[in-house]
């Protein structure tokens, strides 16, 4: 053979009179070729300065190995708590010899929908998700799962799919955070939140209302106010807290929220937390970056990665199987700073 047309397993095997799969096995020092054979084969391509196609062998393992490749969708990668989760995901990941591709749906629908198209071609092993705010059709994500491709939630959860899911525990967060509110001797808390489409909205709210109820108060004394951003905060808060039955706290479903209701009592000459309690979710960076520091709920966003990436693997290394659903929850911790008033153990 010239330079230009290497010698190939075919070209060996066809000169001794072997298969080429007999050739594979005794480059590969198999025990199923006896030492005679191997050895003969083993000359032999030495002598014609065979060498091995690593592309092709790589491609050929391909088609049976499990891709070592995970896909991830986060809503949007700028908010604090998706990227403490990615972090958690890909520390997790690399730990185990794995690689990520990261999409963001943007809180759309349709994006969501051809990230999940995108991975099916990319062969990922697993795809962790949480959905997209408007998502109310879950077609793509079954399309993952026939394929045979591991699926897991975390934090925004699909309801309509029965698949692993990695949670925080929002109704013992809110419940807890609540409770705080009214056991240093807030009368009434306001509630700053989302759509209740979404489950963790929904567990947020119900532990609001269900700490209102428990400390004597009726769902009438719920005020609720569809807020989820700084600026709607500071835009409708103005007129909360002008009214005659104003709020004394505030609990809000993120960390910016409450920091638009903070800045808005501010400017209005109001004394934080001496006037207004203000409570938020999510520990970012912003909860120490204002003035004062914000008491919050911490969501713990590095470990809900990690325990996602577990779930999956389990799944994928066949630990457990294909067919059990698996349900993490991950605790939250109420982490009391300044825009809150003390309690007794604080």
């Amino acid at each position: 053979m010239s330079e230009r047309n290497p010698v190939t397993m075919k070209d060996i095997a066809k000169e001794l009179g072997v298969s080429v799969a007999t050739v594979s096995r005794a480059l590969k020092d198999s025990p199923r070729i006896s030492e005679v054979q191997r050895e003969r084969i083993k000359a032999y391509a030495k002598e014609r300065n065979f060498s091995p196609n690593v592309l092709a062998e790589s491609l050929r393992r391909s088609k049976t190995a499990t891709p070592k490749v995970i896909g991830v969708i986060l809503p949007q990668i700028t908010h604090y708590y998706f990227s403490s989760i990615l972090s958690g995901i890909e520390d997790e990941a690399s730990r185990n010899g794995y690689h990520i591709i990261v999409a963001q749906s943007m809180e759309q629908f349709e994006r969501e929908r051809n990230i999940c198209e995108s991975f099916m071609k990319h062969r990922v092993c697993g795809v962790i998700v949480s959905q997209a705010k408007d998502t109310v059709n879950y077609d793509h994500f079954k399309k993952l799962m026939d394929a045979q491709i591991q699926l897991v939630f975390y934090d925004r959860i699909c309801t309509g799919i029965n698949t692993s899911r990695v949670v925080v525990d929002d109704y013992m967060g809110a419940f807890k955070a609540v409770s705080y509110l009214l056991e240093t001797g807030c009368k009434r808390v306001a509630y700053y939140g989302a759509t209740r489409g979404l489950e963790i909205m929904k567990n947020r709210y119900n532990g609001y209302r269900d700490a209102i109820l428990k400390h004597g108060m009726k769902e009438s004394d719920c005020l609720v106010v569809h807020c989820e951003t700084r600026a709607d905060a500071e835009t409708v808060t103005p007129e909360i807290l002008s009214s005659d039955n104003r709020p004394d706290a505030f609990f809000a479903v993120n960390d910016d929220t409450a920091i638009g209701i903070l800045y808005t009592a501010k400017r209005m000459g109001l004394r934080v937390p001496e006037d207004i309690s203000i409570c938020g979710y999510t520990n970012g960076i912003s909860a120490v970056a204002c003035d004062p520091m914000l008491t919050t709920v911490e969501q713990r966003g590095q470990q809900v990665g990690e325990e996602a990436v577990k779930v999956l693997l389990d799944h994928v290394e066949g630990r457990v199987p294909i067919e059990k659903v698996e349900k993490r929850v991950v605790r939250t911790r109420l982490v009391v700073r300044g825009t809150t008033r003390k309690g007794i153990n604080n």
